[in-house]
């Protein structure tokens, strides 16, 4: 079993920053690509960010110069640093990884539960 487990969201006000983690725990033999999605309210889940195992990063336009992935590989762990915060951020924000549980099976992606994000005054 693999569990993704998130943290770090809440309400902040505009310009503000938040930063979001998500740690993988359970059977891991590998983890490749690790990302952040959102879906706000009435819209289709979309990519905010996501981040290579070898640390090459792509982001969403309108994310770019305002947040920040990062990862720990020998915690599991990825980050998402945001700052600059808009209302227009707001969103549920879920946390992907790609990995393997075992040298036999095969790659698959797993989500996290969510975290919400509020930007508002």
């Amino acid at each position: 079993q693999v569990q993704l487990v998130e943290s770090g969201g809440g309400l902040v006000q505009p310009g503000g920053s938040l930063r979001l983690s998500c740690a993988a725990s359970g059977t891991i033999f590998s983890i490749y690509g690790m990302g952040w999605y959102r879906q706000a309210p009435g819209k289709e889940r979309e990519l905010v960010a996501d981040i290579a195992s070898g640390g090459s990063t792509r982001y969403t336009d309108s994310v770019k110069g305002r947040f920040t992935i990062s990862r720990d590989n020998a915690k599991n762990t990825v980050y998402l640093q945001m700052n600059s915060l808009k209302p227009e951020d707001t969103a549920v924000y879920y946390c992907n990884a790609d990995l393997r549980m075992s040298i036999l099976s095969t790659r698959r992606e797993y989500w996290g539960q969510g975290t919400p994000v509020t930007v508002s005054s």
